[in-house]
């Protein structure tokens, strides 16, 4: 009797998921745009789904692919490492890129242009093609995923340096991201494109409007960083967001339903903007 209950029991677990839950771990090859979107809110959202995250990003304010790809080459320590997990976050100095690629077995690794030359597609290469061969050379998991991050557009009334090179216009800015972005994954081979940047255009369409920016470039820390996290959790799990019960404190609930469906919007259709 008491093993036919230990069977039951087993089988229990099993089914409901209480033993099941899946790990997913992603690093960041990136920058500040990297930490407005997995630093803060994907591992919650993982959590409310049965998801467990271990995040990591590699950053750099500002660096483009071509610092990332001198630093591979001399090995220089210029990273601050942060590694997010069931235990919170670490953060470590003076990382190389060698360190963090090595840290741990990544399920994913992504990459991404500066935001100022993220739809420029000149400024990719020869960079990316040496980065990515590199990344391919120091992996502990065989079967790593690379990604691209395609990053947002600025405010419309950003006053960012590098907003001219795209004539002051978000529209255009964004169209040039999309195009860049496909095309430079899939000259090295990378077929999977995080389409963060779709979400927050999605975003824009509704009734929040172009408010989802704290400074005209980066994203604001409540909603901005949300519907990026919501794009990438759904992205990664396969698990729609809509309905995800994880909703910051500083979001209201109507502000919820439009970055959930924002990002589900972009996941189904990642290169042109879904309006609400």
């Amino acid at each position: 009797m008491k093993k036919i209950f230990i069977c039951w029991a087993f089988i229990l677990l099993f089914t409901t998921g209480a033993w099941s839950q899946d790990t997913v771990r992603v690093l960041a090859i990136g920058n500040s745009f990297s930490e407005d979107a997995v630093e803060n809110y994907l591992y919650d959202l993982g959590q409310d789904a049965g998801v467990v995250f271990v995040i990591g990003n590699l950053y750099i304010g500002g660096c483009s692919l071509e610092r990332h790809w001198n630093n591979a080459e001399s090995d220089k320590a210029d990273y601050r490492y942060r590694r997010i997990d069931g235990k919170g976050t670490k953060t470590i100095d003076n990382f190389t890129l060698e360190q963090g690629i090595t840290n741990e077995k990544w399920d994913y690794i992504s990459f991404q242009q500066n935001s100022g030359n993220s739809g420029l597609m000149d400024t990719y290469f020869p960079y990316l093609a040496n980065l990515t061969a590199y990344v391919k050379g120091l992996v502990t998991n065989p079967r790593v995923t690379f990604l691209f991050h395609q990053t947002w557009a600025y405010a419309a009334n950003s006053t960012h340096n590098e907003f001219p090179k795209y004539h002051s216009n978000q529209t255009e800015m964004y169209n040039a991201i999309v195009k860049a972005s496909r095309k430079a994954a899939k000259r090295v081979g990378i077929r999977k494109i995080v389409p963060s940047g779709t979400a927050i255009q999605n975003g824009r369409s509704s009734f929040i409007g172009d408010h989802f920016n704290r400074d005209g470039y980066h994203l604001s820390l409540g909603l901005g960083r949300y519907t990026a996290a919501c794009t990438w959790f759904e992205f990664l799990s396969g698990k729609s967001v809509v309905g995800n019960g994880f909703v910051p404190a500083s979001i209201t609930p109507a502000e919820a339903f439009i970055a959930q469906r924002a990002a589900h919007r972009a996941v189904l259709k990642p290169y042109r903007i879904t309006p609400f």
